[in-house]
């Protein structure tokens, strides 16, 4: 079993990982050391700061033992191929976590099915953000079924999982970005046939003064990493985008949330970064909750469905 992505996840088991998470959260003395005598390697493609220092603490938390291994910023097939990298790391260690450009490279891991691969990033898909801001949310809100999510900016890889994981825990979700700025058309087609099973409200606009409804803000960085357009290309375009008080007055959002690293006062105002409104350094310290909740579900015996 690997965690890629949300896509193959149902209500039930999106809403069981999330209160497992919250539970292992409060309650870590309950579960013990269930990753003890087990190694967990962590293959980077992308550099990270909250990423890789939250994994080999919480894996240490947990008992286990994680070796790091960086390619140097070089996609990795570029060297050996991943099917073959997976299945030898699977000779050694018990699982993987993986960070990477492409999300084809997790795929062809995971497709040797000998140890669970975990997305710690790509292109596509983010999920171990997405539990992580969902936990945030939900120890802020309690109940977080039928609160509104609306994400401000550039449609991306966290933008995907936020609204999978979103839409699965019973979150309606508004997309406003600018226009060129989209996400994926097939991932829109998908979230769209999950809310109408869910019941839930998605929308997708090309118009921030079109917000006018939301319980918390959600933006990200314009550039991804990796993506070397000169800001000065693209901030004109973008600007009007920013997340700022006058826009969380405007849709009545309590809360403004980022998965960072952030640009102070482009996508989002210091002023709001530092404010009580700000659930950033919630969300960071919650990645490494979320991610203990995945290793323990991929990686021991826990029934995280009690």
């Amino acid at each position: 079993m690997h965690l890629l992505s949300f896509s193959d996840y149902s209500s039930d088991q999106a809403n069981s990982l999330l209160n497992f998470a919250v539970d292992l959260k409060s309650n870590p003395e309950k579960y013990g050391k269930p990753l003890a005598g087990k190694s967990i390697v962590a293959l980077f493609e992308k550099p990270s700061l909250r990423t890789r220092v939250s994994f080999d603490i919480g894996i240490n938390n947990l008992g286990g033992h994680m070796v790091y291994v960086d390619s140097q910023g070089e996609p990795l097939k570029k060297r050996e191929d991943p099917k073959d990298v997976a299945n030898n790391i699977a000779q050694w260690a018990h699982g993987i976590v993986a960070r990477v450009y492409e999300h084809a490279t997790l795929t062809e891991m995971a497709s040797t099915n000998t140890v669970p691969v975990i997305n710690a990033l790509c292109d596509m898909y983010h999920p171990c953000q997405a539990l992580a801001d969902y936990i945030s949310l939900k120890e802020v809100y309690g109940d977080i079924k039928g609160k509104t999510v609306a994400y401000v900016g550039d449609g991306n890889n966290v933008t995907h999982s936020l609204l999978i994981l979103g839409v699965l825990l019973g979150c309606n979700q508004v997309v406003i970005t600018p226009q060129g700025h989209e996400i994926d058309g097939n991932i829109a087609k998908k979230v769209a046939n999950m809310a109408a099973q869910q019941g839930v409200d998605f929308e997708i606009s090309n118009h921030v003064g079109e917000l006018n409804k939301a319980d918390v803000i959600y933006t990200d960085t314009w550039l991804s990493m990796g993506d070397d357009t000169p800001l000065a290309q693209i901030k004109d375009k973008f600007m009007p985008f920013q997340v700022n008080e006058s826009l969380l007055q405007q849709a009545g959002a309590g809360y403004v949330m980022h998965c960072q690293p952030a640009h102070r006062d482009l996508e989002i105002t210091g002023e709001l970064m530092d404010s009580n409104k700000s659930l950033l350094m919630r969300q960071s310290e919650n990645r490494l909750h979320a991610q203990n909740a995945i290793l323990c579900h991929l990686l021991s015996d826990i029934n995280i469905s009690q």
